[in-house]
């Protein structure tokens, strides 16, 4: 199974910010909704999540904030900002183009 570290430099984030376009999480819920849909492949540890969240934040993609959890303990929710609905959009862009030319280079290589 995979971990956040061997995903391509950048993709965590852009995973994070299209898990937060459907609905606010915390971060336990982001890393189990990552896990899920993904049938168990992108495992991801506290060690890499909450990095990427603080980038996330820092850049004004997410917006935080302080909430009771389902089991009534105190939890961060994050939430896509405009700013990240943009760059939500322009990375799954990129991303599109890199696939489409690995996939040209396995195909004719």
């Amino acid at each position: 199974m995979h971990g956040a570290a061997e995903l391509l430099p950048g993709t965590l984030e852009m995973l994070i910010l299209r898990v937060l376009q459907r609905e606010r999480l915390h971060g336990y819920g982001i890393a189990k909704r990552l896990r899920v849909i993904s049938h168990d492949v992108l495992q991801v540890g506290e060690s890499s999540l909450y990095p990427a969240l603080q980038r996330l934040l820092l850049n004004g993609y997410v917006h935080a904030e302080w909430a009771p959890s389902e089991n009534n303990r105190r939890a961060r929710y994050y939430s896509l900002t405009a700013a990240g609905r943009k760059q939500l959009a322009a990375e799954c862009e990129e991303f599109d183009r890199l696939i489409a030319a690995i996939r040209r280079v396995l195909q004719t290589a």
